[in-house]
């Protein structure tokens, strides 16, 4: 019996019990139902909840691999020094560079689906609905915005808390308000602060050589501006993603090409995208000006973080990729297309604004995203109630026909 009957047969044998949901999300994730619509208002599309989630993971996947690779090359740069003379193929894409990323950031990844679908599909089976496949981007995302070196057990408690408290509270997918993905960032944030910032978190292994003759680091660009220290990366270091940082944040290039897949596929929204870059280098053009005309003396703490260029903001940190994978979340974001012009735009503006003002944590693309999924609501709120009060303004203005006398006295009631 092939592996599709299989679980046909368990999914009838369960049919109406506690378990349903759990068989029955097996059945449906690996293969098509037996039972499909053939008649009946249905809309028919090649789209759905499973497909869109999947092609989010493509996406990211390419981010995920450089992940892998970079977490070794990090980690021996660290210990003998970065190549002079870079190549590629025999500095980068090396066994031993990715198997030192198969050995951390792949447990990582098991972690963080194991213990949130396991969540998920307890909730179903509780609650007696199907298992959605909301939590197959989260999974995803949620180890390539962490620390390499992020313990496991840390992780399983703050994806417990980021699916229970950020999504199942609110009814699960489709009615959160806040990105579970960045829930769980800043619970760890919030909870484990050291294992989330500073100079030792970002290169695999740094953590244990701390204090010992072996000693190494991995100070991120920004961790080092907000330090008032120099950096040693290039332009092409940056873009490319030869930095340290979070799993999967590093590389611009590929967040780049994984963005305009999502608009080609027509899955993330162009407008968010535009418009958070466009706040991000408004927000750093300000800072520039700031220093530029000299109001801002040289020896303040945030000097070196303001005199940054503007628009290298977006190569450097997690901005480029939490614009692009999270600021354009469906369910969290601005609904409206004019409401999502200020949604984007604020991203952007307030990520900047809390990297310069926060040194301890030179960061805030998480923070400014999550602040506006509290305000897309009533962002959306007052687009459409713009909308009303135009649409009426012309209705008043505008010359009506009515076929029936009673027609003019309730056009003339509800213009009133």
């Amino acid at each position: 019996m092939a592996l599709k009957e299989k679980l046909h047969q368990l999914k009838l044998k369960y049919q109406g019990k506690k378990m349903a949901p759990a068989f029955n999300a097996l059945h449906t994730f690996l293969y098509t139902p037996n039972e499909t619509t053939h008649s009946g208002a249905h809309v028919r599309a090649a789209d759905d909840l499973k497909r869109t989630m999947n092609t989010v993971i493509l996406s990211l996947v390419p981010c995920l691999l450089f992940g892998m690779f970079n977490a070794g090359y990090q980690h021996y740069s660290a210990i003998n020094g970065f190549p002079e003379n870079f190549s590629l193929f025999e500095h980068f894409l090396t066994w031993d560079n990715f198997w030192v990323g198969v050995t951390t950031v792949l447990p990582l990844v098991i972690v963080s689906y194991g213990v949130g679908l396991a969540i998920e599909f307890l909730f179903a089976v509780i609650k007696g609905h199907e298992v959605e496949e909301g939590y197959l981007v989260t999974g995803m995302l949620v180890p390539l915005i962490v620390p390499v070196d992020t313990p496991l057990w840390m992780l399983a408690i703050a994806v417990v808390f980021g699916v229970v408290i950020g999504k199942e509270v609110f009814g699960g997918t489709g009615m959160n308000i806040l990105n579970p993905a960045l829930t769980i960032r800043a619970f760890l944030f919030f909870a484990y602060p050291t294992w989330m910032s500073g100079d030792k978190v970002w290169v695999h292994e740094a953590v244990e050589r701390a204090g010992t003759a072996d000693a190494i680091s991995g100070e991120t660009i920004l961790g080092s501006l907000a330090q008032g220290s120099e950096y040693s990366y290039s332009l092409a270091d940056m873009f490319y993603g030869f930095i340290p940082g979070s799993v999967g944040e590093t590389s611009t290039l590929l967040i780049l090409l994984g963005g305009l897949f999502l608009i080609f596929s027509k899955i993330a929204s162009w407008r968010i995208m535009v418009s958070a870059v466009i706040g991000a280098l408004a927000m750093g053009l300000i800072f520039n000006g700031i220093v530029d005309a000299g109001w801002l003396p040289e020896y303040s703490k945030f000097y070196t973080l303001m005199s940054f260029p503007f628009w290298q903001h977006l190569i450097v940190g997690g901005l480029a990729f939490g614009i692009v994978f999270m600021a354009t979340d469906p369910v969290t974001g601005s609904q409206t297309n004019k409401g999502k012009w200020y949604y984007g735009f604020f991203i952007g503006f307030l990520s900047v604004m809390i990297r310069v003002f926060n040194p301890g944590y030179p960061e805030g693309v998480f923070l400014a995203i999550l602040l506006m999924n509290v305000f897309a609501p009533t962002i959306d709120h007052y687009v459409v109630k713009g909308n009303i009060k135009k649409r009426l303004k012309r209705l008043k203005t505008a010359t009506i026909y009515p076929k029936a006398s009673d027609e003019v006295d309730s056009l003339k009631t509800e213009t009133a």
